[in-house]
């Protein structure tokens, strides 16, 4: 049984109700300021987990561009990956990028962004309409690319050492990443196609790694009865 009272003095009102003690104060206009009103509950929504989408847009991009440096099936231009560098490779790790941000992943989030914007960057190179190539002179065009590349080594290195502490998978995948950049930019400066071959190979080694980290968090007990390892590197508390 509920319990109502009211105490009063000096224009205050203590009020019990339940045998719960509300405060009721009157402002200078005479308004009733109390604390009567419950508050209303905070809703947290749960995020989705990004990294399946960005490592996919990452893998299926990095495939198709190294089969092409291997010349598979006789291809050695790599034009027809533009499309899939703005579409998946740069939109689709870009937008997986701001969720991790947003569920406090910097690593992820600094990882998807730079490679989606490594993307963009690339197709914007080969796409005729932004003048790059045809800007600069042909006998320096491939040193240009090779240093282009090479910071994407350097970058790609950084974050290599940053995932240390995150799974076997991820770090094997940056490993590999690092040596297939690594290749890429020494074949600009010496213009040898079988380090660009060999460049292209290390890149599909790349792509299969993330293709399985990918698969790894999509197959969760939720959605599928299979479910494979990462190498879990993660510090134990």
């Amino acid at each position: 049984m509920s319990e109502h009272g009211t105490a009063t003095g000096n224009g205050n009102d203590t009020q019990f109700q339940g045998g719960v003690k509300t405060y009721r104060a009157y402002t200078a206009g005479g308004h009733p300021q109390d604390t009567s009103q419950p508050a209303f509950p905070v809703y947290h929504r749960k995020f989705g987990n990004p990294a399946p989408l960005g490592l996919f847009g990452f893998a299926l991009t990095t495939y198709v561009l190294s089969m092409y440096n291997v010349q598979a099936r006789g291809v050695s231009e790599p034009n027809v990956v533009v499309g899939l560098a703005v579409g998946y490779g740069g939109l689709a790790q870009f937008v997986a990028g701001i969720w991790e941000f947003a569920s406090g992943n910097t690593f992820g989030a600094t990882a998807f962004c730079s490679y989606g914007g490594f993307w963009w960057s690339y197709a914007a190179i080969l796409i005729p309409w932004f003048g790059i190539t045809d800007a600069v002179p042909k006998e320096e065009l491939a040193s240009a690319l090779g240093i282009y590349l090479s910071g994407w080594f350097i970058f790609t290195f950084i974050m290599l050492v940053a995932s240390a502490r995150s799974s076997a998978a991820l770090v094997a995948l940056f490993f590999f990443l690092d040596i297939t950049f690594a290749l890429l930019f020494i074949a600009e400066f010496t213009g040898n196609t079988n380090v660009t071959k060999a460049g292209g190979a290390f890149g599909i080694l790349t792509a299969a790694i993330a293709f399985y980290a990918g698969a790894a968090g999509l197959w969760t007990p939720d959605t599928t009865f299979v479910t494979i390892p990462v190498g879990d590197l993660s510090r134990k508390d």
